[in-house]
């Protein structure tokens, strides 16, 4: 019987991806551990190896399709012994994933459903029966249906061989309240349609009026950013906390560290904030938690995820227990991370997890801004660009290099009492920087 080869979860979020590249053909020999393709996930670009030996027999989902579920199957290996002919009839339907597709979709329905004629071109295709639902459509987009009311027997599905995924199903939500108000009005007065956006979670804005402009597809990390930074702005309640810290103290200390580093060390002021924060974090380690709806997970070690830019979004990879690491050794090891997600090179361990997040804007010359926490976390650390500006000291003006710092906190988790008590070690630590290396 063929070994079915499994679209994989490559991410706690991932629920579906896009077929990239395929580096093996029908017919190619692989042995186990070979790459054979690479998934465009919600995090980067992954290659895929092969977990089984045999050869390719049929590759099911072609190069650049987009919303494959997790768990479909995206193609058919031949063990040894077996040939063209074993995949007469193979069973292609999605693995069980527990909750995902229903316990009747068995392949007697693959069998009821070559038997059904295809319907006529223009005719909409039937509606699904209870109990033996005769639609093919992804898991994900069978949920999606369900909670949303769609009827999948009027959805037309533009996935491999005709099978309806996510993106089909959100067609067709976007487009119902337009159905009904065009069906309740009078033909005489229907007003010409304006141009729209392609709908996105029930997004569609009103675009008349806009000039020329091109159309840039939403990759799967795009619409994963926005729907978990949209879902954080709703459902978590954020408040801000923000201090200046003096710098002065620590660059002329990170001068003097550059100057006396190995070769290849050289140590940023990025790298004493996430020092800092690790510290800060050890001091009051009630801020160092995660929610869930159960309980408050207070972390023991203090792992911290830093955003790095990328081509078409960013991600977070995390310098794990923080606090135990010196400057040198937090230094190499964000220089390697960042790399590395730059080239969509990341492992799933070197980006998931994290108990706190660090973003820094400061190198493009941002003043001060509020980041979006990300859950389940309980804070991020936004930091801006350290700048001259003038200062009291001891009751008279004097000029000293500022660098504003806001958190942000998931009051669920953290107190505002907390999130000040935070605050101020972090503070003290950036312009005490000698006590950092102790």
């Amino acid at each position: 019987m063929p070994v079915k080869i499994l679209m994989p979860a490559l991410s706690p979020t991932m629920t579906e991806g896009t077929l990239a590249k395929w580096l093996v053909k029908e017919g190619d020999t692989v042995e186990s551990g070979d790459v054979i393709a690479e998934i465009e996930t919600d995090k980067a670009t992954m290659e895929v190896e092969a977990v089984d030996e045999g050869k390719i027999g049929k590759i099911l989902v072609s190069e650049g399709s987009e919303g494959v579920a997790v768990n479909e199957v995206i193609a058919l290996l031949l063990e040894e012994g077996e040939d063209a002919s074993a995949l007469d009839g193979a069973d292609t339907s999605a693995a069980s994933t527990g909750g995902a597709a229903p316990a009747a979709e068995a392949p007697k329905q693959e069998e009821e459903s070559k038997s059904d004629a295809a319907p006529a071109k223009g005719q909409a295709p039937a509606a699904p029966v209870s109990g033996g639902d005769r639609v093919k459509a992804s898991p994900l987009a069978r949920r999606i249906a369900a909670n949303e009311g769609v009827d999948l027997g009027k959805v037309e599905g533009s996935g491999p061989r005709g099978r309806v995924v996510k993106r089909d199903v959100e067609a067709a939500m976007s487009s119902k309240p337009a159905d009904k108000a065009a069906a309740s009005a009078p033909a005489a007065d229907k007003p010409a349609a304006a141009p729209q956006a392609p709908a996105a979670s029930g997004w569609n804005p009103d675009l008349t009026g806009l000039p020329e402009y091109e159309e840039i597809p939403n990759s799967s990390m795009r619409k994963v950013i926005a729907r978990r930074l949209t879902q954080s702005k709703q459902q978590v309640p954020h408040f801000y906390l923000t201090v200046d810290c003096e710098l002065d103290n620590l660059l002329a200390t990170r001068k003097q560290l550059n100057e006396k580093a190995g070769e290849g060390v050289k140590v940023s002021v990025n790298d004493f904030v996430i020092r800092a924060a690790s510290i800060a974090l050890k001091r009051v380690p009630a801020a160092n938690a995660v929610w869930t709806d159960a309980a408050i997970l207070q972390c023991k070690q203090q792992d911290i995820s830093v955003a790095v830019a990328i081509d078409g979004g960013l991600i977070t990879p995390v310098i794990r227990n923080a606090g135990g690491k010196g400057l040198a050794e937090i230094s190499t090891e964000m220089k390697a991370l960042a790399g590395k997600a730059r080239e969509g090179k990341l492992k799933p361990e070197e980006f998931q997890g994290g108990t706190f997040s660090v973003s820094n804007l400061g190198m493009f010359g941002i003043k001060e801004f509020s980041a979006i926490i990300n859950p389940p976390q309980g804070c991020i650390l936004a930091v801006g660009a350290g700048e001259q500006r003038a200062v009291v000291k001891d009751g008279a003006l004097a000029i000293a290099t500022v660098m504003s710092c806001t958190l942000s906190v998931d009051h669920r988790v953290v107190d505002g009492a907390v999130g000040a008590e935070f605050m101020a070690e972090f503070k003290k630590l950036i312009e005490d920087p000698l006590s950092m290396l102790l």
